[in-house]
This record gives C-alpha cells, structure tokens and sequence, in this order.
C-alpha cells in the first residue's frame, strides 16, 4: 500500500525541512533544508493523497543527503 503525501511531510519536518509557504502552487508544496540549500522536495497532491514511488524516492534521498552531511566525518 502506498504512502500517503501527509507521511512524507512528516518525514520531511522530522529531518528538518521546513515548507515554503510563499513557494508552490494548488496542490504543490515546496520543502527545504536551511542548512542545506541543495536538498529541496517539491511534492504535489494534497495530504490524503497516495504519493507517487518518485515522490517516496526524492524524499528518502533528500533525506539521506542531510544525514550524510551531518554525520561528522573522522
């Protein structure tokens, strides 16, 4: 069974991407990371939606992206 939208927003929030609220159109929403400016999400549909598997993919590797770069490096 497929994810719904609303689970990869609290996916995103958990990592600590915050929504732009002054970007996105509709159903459209646009995430990022502040301190990583090159991890950005735009996801469409509205929260009861099933998400598509590339929305669950850019997701998870945005996220990976943030983990990799806050990991101290020994």
């Amino acid at each position: 069974m497929p994810r719904k939208i609303r689970q990869l927003k609290a996916d995103l929030r958990k990592a600590g991407f915050v929504e732009d609220s002054q970007r996105g159109k509709g159903s459209h929403s646009w995430w990022y990371h502040p301190r990583f400016p090159e991890a950005i999400v735009t996801l469409s549909g509205n929260d009861g939606v099933d998400a598509q598997k590339y929305h669950e993919r850019h997701v998870r590797q945005a996220i990976a992206l943030v983990q990799r770069a806050e990991k101290p490096s020994n």
